[in-house]
């Protein structure tokens, strides 16, 4: 009767270990990672239980190995951190979806004078809803204003000139709203832009059609997107050029 408990007992202890050693069997799995819709390149995805480690492509997809109960942080500049206690489901399932969610930044304070909603169009002086001209489109209606004013301007090349001078204020008017969204300790802390190269990739950035149309929409969150992809392509061409 010993025999035949002490028997039991090492076939119970076996079945435990077994169970617990399938328990901790590691697998590399497969995950993508989305910011609201879209797809998420360059996040760091590191398993804070072994620190093996891995970075997300173009398309948000990224592989690692894990096993139940381990635990992955996921970080990008750009993003709030965010961290992921892996399941046996999640061992079985064939994606780990990831979402996160885009830092806030904080812009710089906007003080408004007292007067600043006395308009033109409040006055009166214009109707309202009228179409507001820069001073190079001014510029540029008036050259256009008549056939002769037209004709003459165009075969002067005046018209192709003002023109210029549209595109160069709107990139100026970009690039204002660039500065002021924002502090330099942004470019060199988060994106990794150097200090002595920022304007320079200012430029570049408002250069990027898709960019320029973030600022002019005040799309905050966009605008965050796309300029870390834009740094990290600015790196890369000013690697090259050493």
């Amino acid at each position: 009767m010993k025999i035949n408990s002490i028997a039991y007992i090492a076939i119970l202890f076996l079945f435990v270990q077994i169970g617990f050693a399938q328990k901790t069997v590691s697998k590399e799995i497969l995950g993508q990672i989305f910011e609201q819709s879209t797809s998420v390149e360059a996040v760091n995805i590191i398993n804070n239980t072994t620190q093996v480690t891995a970075v997300s492509d173009k398309n948000g997809m990224f592989s690692i190995v894990v096993k139940e109960g381990d635990v992955l942080v996921f970080s990008a500049v750009n993003l709030e951190g965010f961290r992921r206690r892996i399941t046996a489901e999640n061992l079985n399932s064939p994606l780990l979806q990831i979402k996160m969610t885009a830092k806030e930044v904080e812009l710089k304070e906007v003080i408004v004078n007292e007067n600043a909603n006395i308009t033109a169009e409040n006055l009166g002086i214009i109707p309202s809803g009228q179409k507001k001209y820069t001073a190079a489109e001014r510029k540029v209606y008036t050259a256009n204003s008549t056939s002769v004013d037209k004709l003459l301007n165009g075969i002067s090349g005046r018209t192709a000139m003002l023109k210029k001078e549209v595109i160069v204020e709107k990139k100026e008017a970009l690039f204002r709203k660039l500065e002021y969204l924002f502090e330099d300790n942004y470019y060199t802390e988060r994106l990794k832009i150097s200090a002595e190269d920022i304007k320079g990739f200012q430029l570049y950035c408002i250069e990027d059609p898709e960019f320029a149309v973030s600022l002019d929409s005040k799309n905050k969150t966009m605008s965050m997107f796309l300029i870390t992809n834009l740094a990290r392509k600015y790196l890369i061409i000013l690697e090259n050029e050493k």
